[in-house]
């Protein structure tokens, strides 16, 4: 009878553990499924609140749509008096002062990342990290006074004459000398969308395993052609950077606000005022009182809003084909 207790008890033992050993999987399993389900929850509430601003605004613009139709983009006419509308201008603008901005920006951001990634000392890499991160932090508006008190009499005095005098017979360069106007928003957009690319194109470069450098070493590369075989293999992080600061300028409305000039017009000089869509937004909103109007100035920003998504969308497909290119070789 003993034994039989005894073969009983040692039957029943490994029953009841596998017994538990299920049960604490099971658990396991409902955590994970609880886990999973919340973080899709969280994944779909950015796309609704996307997909709702999209709607809100295409509401809200319904009559702008019907009075202008298509022909809305393609218009040069703003005029509130006569509830004539059309966004060519500002798009003009925005995107002028946009890559006004990412042709003086990018190479100097690129070169302030190598310096910080491949060449500089501990103390000065710490020391230019820290300012650049404290001139990302600095808020739009105080770009825009710098701007309107230092940046335009400087443009209006010195730079801009000096152009005219000397590249004056290029359409770009021609007009009169006021401060304000394309290239002065194009500066300011520069130097706040420094900071972004720079940082991240720092650490897509400290990222890349320090065993290819000394590999390329080892082949009895030079200094120079070590870094050069880094930007190739950063290209699509430098790129996500870069699209990341235009994007930033595309969508600034502050500081272009302030220096721009504001007048809405299509100029090939670079001295004339301009208009951007979010400055108008900005400067006309508060004051709109007809439905025409605000429904123009809404469909200005559903404008904005696929300008960016344009953006965005051609730069994953580049990043994208990057990656397809190194995963092939």
């Amino acid at each position: 009878m003993n034994m039989n207790k005894g073969l009983k008890a040692e039957s029943i033992a490994p029953v009841s553990k596998g017994l538990i050993r299920k049960e604490i999987k099971a658990g396991k399993k409902i955590s994970d499924i609880f886990f999973e389900n919340i973080t899709l929850i969280f994944a779909f509430m950015i796309i609704i609140l996307v997909g709702y601003i999209i709607y809100v605004m295409f509401i809200d613009s319904k009559a702008s749509r019907d009075a202008f139709g298509f022909g809305f983009i393609f218009s040069e006419n703003w005029d509130s008096v006569k509830d004539s509308y059309g966004a060519l201008t500002f798009i003009y603008g925005t995107l002028v002062s946009s890559i006004i901005a990412l042709a003086i920006s990018l190479p100097v951001s690129i070169g302030v990342a190598v310096f910080l990634s491949e060449l500089a000392p501990q103390l000065v890499r710490n020391t230019i990290s820290f300012l650049i991160e404290i001139l990302a932090a600095i808020p739009s508006i105080i770009y825009g006074f710098w701007g309107i008190f230092v940046l335009a009499p400087f443009m209006r005095n010195t730079i801009q004459p000096f152009l005219q005098s000397t590249l004056g017979f290029i359409p770009l360069f021609k007009g009169n000398p006021i401060g304000f106007g394309l290239l002065t928003a194009g500066i300011v957009l520069a130097i706040m969308i420094t900071p972004i690319i720079t940082a991240i194109t720092r650490d897509v470069l400290k990222a890349i395993p320090t065993s290819q450098r000394e590999a390329a070493y080892a082949l009895g590369a030079t200094k120079w052609e070590a870094i050069k075989m880094a930007l190739l293999n950063a290209k699509s992080g430098i790129l996500g950077a870069t699209v990341l600061g235009l994007g930033r300028a595309v969508g600034e409305t502050m500081a272009v606000t302030m220096v721009i000039g504001n007048k809405a017009q299509i100029n090939a000089s670079l001295f004339e005022p301009a208009y951007s869509m979010a400055s108008v937004i900005a400067n006309e909103f508060a004051e709109a009182s007809g439905n025409l109007h605000i429904s123009s100035l809404i469909e200005v920003g559903l404008i904005l809003f696929g300008v960016t998504f344009i953006i965005n969308s051609f730069a994953r497909l580049l990043i994208y084909s990057y990656t397809r290119k190194a995963e092939v070789k």
